[in-house]
Formats: structure tokens, sequence, C-alpha cells
């Protein structure tokens, strides 16, 4: 037995003690942030110069909303689907160097998928493989290391997108997974190294396209985590003497963005459209700037919230915000109970690299190797061991 049952179970057992403290704090916080968000609304204009203000002079880490629309609580309802529109979804995956496996590579999948409404065409798929290996496995500071692999492969999304959008007439609708924001900052708020600039000019260079082709383009965040609206009413309700602390002040731990408007959005409504604050800004800079909108994708009753990541040129028009609010809401329903953009799950299935294709790759490698005269590596003792034992425990 490799848990000491014992020891978890106590402490389970004072989690469940105290869990209806924890339960009734968190509903009084709910209820405050309700209240803010409806009377911070009367007022957007001094709150935005507040949030700026703190990222200016207080804490340039701060990441919130910003608000541009009238208002903070009201609900779009869903436009009308257009009649001829074409759909690109992309999506990636990537196998990491294994320093434990007899050879080392990494590998980038990414699959694009296209169709059109008003046709009679079968959706069609794009697979682009990149194989890395030799001076490619190394940067500057050592090892290629899984968040620049992260990088590359939302590079290459993106830019397989504006690649396939070249050929197809507006209007277009395109979209990944994930934010559009690229996460270049260095822990600690450190910039990033030339070879990540790099990266983030190409994605930039990509999201020119796409604008220059009338593309709207969009980051579809499913389950979204971050609290943006949440920590824009933190702010509103820090006086002059938090502001030197703002990093710590949370009086609103534990409330949602999706709780608050789970209440507020109705089925197949989304929300008004936020600029994002973050240091990232000045990387995405005119009709690049990043904004965001909460869309509810779920049925009546059951309220599933995504959200939707955009640049300026697709916030400031109308008709592209429409087209992408419908096609959305159109992609989640085809697939039922599970809310979530059919496109983007099958361009998931087309970019997975299954296990056996991993090894297939693998042994690929190391039959050329051994052609040319090359000596391959043994696996590593604990590799072996794993694979002579079988994977009975979990590694997650």
């Amino acid at each position: 037995m490799s848990l000491d049952f014992q020891s978890i179970r106590e402490q389970v057992k004072q989690m469940g003690e105290t869990a209806v403290i924890r339960q009734r704090e968190l509903r009084d916080k709910w209820e405050l942030a309700r209240e803010l968000l409806k009377g911070e609304a009367q007022d957007l204009t001094a709150l935005r110069q507040k949030v700026q203000d703190v990222a200016q002079n207080y804490d340039p880490t701060l990441r919130c909303a910003l608000p541009i629309d009238d208002s903070l609580t009201e609900g779009y309802p869903l436009p009308a689907l257009p009649t001829e529109v074409t759909i690109l979804a992309a999506d990636g995956s990537q196998i990491t160097p294994d320093r434990n496996a007899g050879v080392n590579y990494a590998l980038i999948n990414v699959g694009a998928i296209q169709m059109s409404l008003g046709s009679s065409l079968a959706p069609s798929t794009t697979t682009i493989s990149e194989l890395l290996y030799d001076e490619d496995l190394y940067t500057s500071t050592g090892t290629i290391t899984d968040a620049r692999l992260a990088l590359m492969r939302d590079l290459k999304e993106r830019a397989i997108l504006a690649k396939l959008a070249e050929q197809i007439p507006p209007p277009l609708v395109t979209f990944t997974d994930g934010p559009m924001e690229l996460w270049i900052g260095m822990p600690g708020g450190g910039r990033a190294n030339t070879e990540t600039k790099d990266i983030l000019d190409a994605y930039i260079e990509a999201l020119n396209k796409l604008h220059s082709l009338e593309v709207a383009t969009a980051g579809y965040v499913d389950r979204p985590g971050a609290n943006l609206i949440v920590r824009t009413l933190e702010v509103a309700i820090a006086d002059l003497s938090k502001l030197a602390d703002m990093k710590d002040f949370r009086p609103l731990r534990g409330v949602t963005d999706v709780a608050l408007y789970g209440q507020i959005l109705k089925e197949e409504e989304r929300s008004p459209v936020f600029a994002l604050q973050s240091q990232s800004v000045k990387s995405y800079q005119g009709l690049l700037a990043l904004h965001f909108f909460y869309l509810n994708v779920g049925r009546a009753g059951h309220p599933y919230l995504a959200r939707v990541e955009i640049p300026a040129w697709v916030a400031e028009n109308e008709a592209m915000l429409d087209n992408l609010h419908a096609t959305l809401v159109d992609q989640a329903k085809m697939m039922g109970v599970r809310p979530y953009p059919y496109l983007l799950q099958r361009a998931h299935e087309t970019a997975l690299v299954k296990l056996q294709e991993k090894e297939q790759v693998t042994q690929m490698i190391s039959l050329e190797l051994r052609k040319q005269g090359i000596e391959v590596e043994q696996v590593s003792a604990k590799q072996f061991a794993k694979q002579s034992e079988g994977r009975t425990r979990y590694e997650g």
C-alpha cells in the first residue's frame, strides 16, 4: 500500500468539518461580487481609469478585465447563423524529449479542419508534422522545455489558419483551443529571451495576415479558470491604502467569473466584450489588442460558459462578432449535452499523436540511425523497469 489512508482519512474529516464555514463565507463573497458588478456599471470611465492606474503605478503584473461597453451585466442574444461561411479550426499536440528513451527527439503535430456552411462538401483536414532533433533540441539556456514546445505549437496552430485562409474568401471564422495570448514572460516578471521573442514575432505576423484577410479569429477557452472580471471588481473596491499591496488584496478569492455570468447569461447569450489588461498588452497593439467575452453554450437551466478571446479588429466589427457568436454556439450544439465546438474536437482528433504512432516514429529513427552506422543507446534502467512492470500507478 503506497498511501497512508489513516492520515488521509483524518485530513478528509477536518476538511469536512470546515466545509460549511467555507461555503457560507463564499456565499457572502459571491453576493458582494454580484452587487459590485451591478454598481460598478454606473461609472465605467472611473473604473477603467483605476485599472490602468493600478497597472501603471502599483502592480505591473495585474491581469484583469478592462470594461469597454456601457454595461457589465448585459446579455447579448444569439445572432442569426450566416447562410454561407467557411469555418476553420486548428489544434496541436507534441512529443517532448525523453532522456530515458533510446533516441532523443521532439515532435509537434498540428491538425486543421475546414467546413463550409451552405455547402454539400465534406469537411477537409490538413496535418503538419515537424520533427525536432540534434541542435533543434537545445536553446541558449539548455535543453528545449515543454513550455517552449507549447509556444511553438501555439504559433503553428495560428500560422496554419493564416496559410489556409489565403485560399478562402470572406466570410471566414477561425478558432483554436485555448487563449490567444502567448505566455512569453519569464518567471518573476523578467523579459523573454531572444528565441522566445522570435516566436512571438512570428505569431504577431500570423495575426496580421489574418487581419489583412478579414478573418474573424478567436481562441476558445473551455471551462475557464482565470477570473478576470472578479479581479477587476477587487480593484474597484481597493482603497488607497490597499493599492501598494494590490497583489495580495484578494477579498473575493473563491468567486469565479463563470459563477457570476452563469447567473446573468441566458442560453446562447454572450457577455459584453472586455479588453484584456495584462503584461502582454505591449505586444498586441492597435487592431491586434486582445479582448474577450463569455459565451453560454449550455442548455436552459444548465449554463456552461466558455471564454472567447478575440483581437480588436473582431471586437470592433459587429458582423464578425455576430458570425463568431452564432458559429460557436452552432458548433457547440453539435456535441450534444457536452457542449464544445465540433470542429475543435475534430481538429484535436486529427492532431493527437497516439502512443502507437510515437513508438513507430521512435522505431523509424532508430532504424535510420542504425542504417547509417550509428549506435542507438538502450533505454534507461528506469524506463526498462517501467516497461517491464506495466503502468500500474497514476503518473499525472
